[in-house]
């Protein structure tokens, strides 16, 4: 019997994502000046403030204040009317230094025998579903909120956007797991406020996200896709009415708040860490890149359709605790899963140095992960421009998703003589 299946995506204006870009970009700055910076950096946003937390171990010091109030602005929180805009938010940091208990098990005398910096599982999933590799209902989700926020900031075509917003997309599977059709869509857009008839705004809003915007994300799916879409899909547009107040206005933002949009919409698993404002030290994020890396690279190679990657640690301990390969019934290779987790061992160091090494990771590259998924984007090279009253100005090279990388499927392929 045919199934349902539905992901979710917020986008770079949700409280909690404002929380996190926030954070991500401090992690920036820190690496840029500082490429052996151990940083663990939580953001609180509300009505009118922002709050900074966290444990920096780094020889640079940074204006926090003024990288924060940035973010904010860039994003698109201007103005008095929203109750939170970076010019004339509160402030308040509150970082402080990195316990040397945990900073012990990390650092040791050489660098290929740095410890896991916490204990805990991280998993990794790719699926032949989308040419990027993701579960298909979240990577609609999410290029329905980054077409909504161009058509935002080019304020042409739809003018009443506010930067807060939410989607959903509801997908039909059919018993052997291929996607028949698009059920419904759910998107919830913060607007300027609308000087009469709630109605006529709603009917407005409606309008406008089933004509213009929903064509334009359409117009960059493959065929396969597009046929996904058809008259008797169920739009659920501002489905609460009004949504002026939005944004930390609206709702207190936190660090680390949306782990399942952030990774697979909850397909495949979550150990439970978050990303944002962790240096790679930190296994929740540089394992789960890692886990990534290989569950993609295996399913490019067609070592399976769908594959689920776990790895766990030990605060402190070099090696994995445990490697998992799940296939789902789906493996078009002559080995168990356990025999296949045996041949990743083999190909992937998992050290956690050599993941920081491999997916060059102490480099200033997480700003951009901070919205709209850290996973299904191309890899790029970008120039990054860093400015601090104390310490100049500098210019970095840094490659953006390297974990996204199908650098390793001629090697799969060897090992498993495909």
């Amino acid at each position: 019997m045919p199934y349902l299946f539905t992901s979710e995506s917020v986008s770079e204006g949700h409280p909690d994502k404002v929380a996190d870009q926030i954070s991500d970009t401090l992690l920036d700055n820190f690496l840029a000046f500082d490429p052996e910076s151990k940083v663990a950096c939580e953001t609180l946003v509300t009505t009118g403030q922002v709050v900074l937390a966290g444990e920096v171990k780094s020889d640079t010091y940074l204006d926090v204040q003024t990288i924060a109030r940035d973010v904010i602005n860039d994003i698109g929180y201007t103005k008095g009317a929203y109750k939170f805009s970076g010019d004339s938010c509160g402030v308040i940091s509150l970082i402080h230094e990195q316990s040397q208990d945990i900073n012990q098990g990390v650092d040791r005398g050489s660098k290929e025998e740095q410890g896991a910096g916490d204990q805990g599982m991280m998993f990794g999933y790719a699926t032949k579903e989308t040419e990027n590799y993701m579960p298909l209902a979240l990577d609609i989700s999410h290029k329905i909120l980054i077409e909504l926020a161009k058509l935002r900031r080019e304020g042409t075509e739809i003018t009443y956007l506010r930067p807060d917003s939410k989607s959903q997309v509801t997908i039909e599977y059919s018993d052997d797991n291929v996607p028949q059709r698009i059920v419904s869509i759910v998107v919830s857009t913060q607007h300027d406020d609308f000087d009469g008839d709630d109605q006529k705004m709603l009917a407005k809003i409606k309008k406008d996200i089933i004509e213009i915007l929903i064509p334009r994300v359409k117009s960059q799916l493959p065929e396969y896709v597009q046929n996904l879409f058809n008259d008797d899909i169920e739009y659920h547009i501002n489905p609460t009415g009004k949504f002026v107040i939005g944004g930390p206005h609206g709702d207190t933002g936190l660090t680390g708040r949306k782990i399942i949009v952030d990774t697979y919409g909850g397909k495949g698993a979550h150990g439970g860490g978050a990303f944002s404002g962790k240096d790679p030290s930190k296994v929740d994020r540089s394992a789960a890149y890692a886990a990534r890396h290989i569950a993609k690279n295996l399913v490019a190679a067609g070592v399976a359709d769908e594959i689920l990657v776990q790895v766990s640690y030990a605060i402190g301990v070099v090696k994995p605790t445990s490697l998992l390969i799940e296939t789902y019934g789906s493996k078009h290779v002559d080995f168990t899963n356990g025999e296949i987790a045996q041949k990743v061992f083999e190909i992937f160091d998992m050290r956690p140095a050599a993941i920081e090494e491999r997916l060059g990771l102490r480099n200033p590259i997480y700003r951009e992960t901070s919205a709209y998924g850290h996973f299904g984007k191309e890899p790029r090279k970008e120039t990054k421009v860093f400015e601090s009253p104390y310490n100049g100005k500098i210019t970095r090279e840094v490659e953006l998703f390297t974990w996204e990388k199908l650098d390793k499927v001629d090697e799969v392929k060897e090992a498993f003589g495909l």
